[in-house]
């Protein structure tokens, strides 16, 4: 009779698992996005760059090309490296996903890097690419501006 219940159990706990759903493609580059940026906001770089293809990663910013993967860590680690208060606190938002195919999305989003000295504002044109089952950025564009985005939610609850 106990090898009955749990047969019977175990039937319909079944159906429940078939039912389960892997989060869509949409999730998983938010999910992506999510990790960069807390990567960045406890300092680890190589985390943050875990988000990009590698190697082969275009990069453009203040009007150049970075040089690729590597190129672009340097430059983190360089020009954001060293003390907290230096790297800032980086936050994305109004993101806009739109799938272009099974493994081909493009992604627009807003970032506020916060920081006493010099903070940043602007928009990541981003084309993310499925590579070895997961997105990765293949293309990011920086656009940057020393003016503040008026609907920056971090921005909105400052003093």
């Amino acid at each position: 009779m106990r090898s009955e219940r749990i047969t019977l159990a175990a039937l319909f706990l079944t159906p429940c698992v078939a039912f389960a759903q892997a989060p869509t493609p949409e999730a998983e580059i938010r999910n992506v996005i999510a990790d960069m940026q807390a990567a960045w906001n406890r300092g680890d770089f190589e985390g943050y760059m875990r988000g990009f293809q590698s190697p082969g990663v275009v990069f453009v910013s203040r009007g150049q090309f970075q040089d690729d993967w590597q190129g672009t860590l340097d430059h983190y680690v360089r020009d954001y490296g060293g003390a907290p208060e230096r790297r800032g606190a980086l936050h994305f938002y109004d993101i806009e996903v739109e799938m272009l195919s099974d493994d081909a999305a493009q992604l627009i989003s807003r970032y506020h890097l916060d920081r006493a000295d010099s903070p940043q504002y602007g928009i990541n044109t981003r084309l993310m690419r499925r590579v070895g089952g997961r997105w990765v950025i293949a293309l990011n564009h920086v656009s940057s501006t020393a003016t503040p985005d008026p609907n920056d939610p971090v921005a909105a609850h400052r003093p």
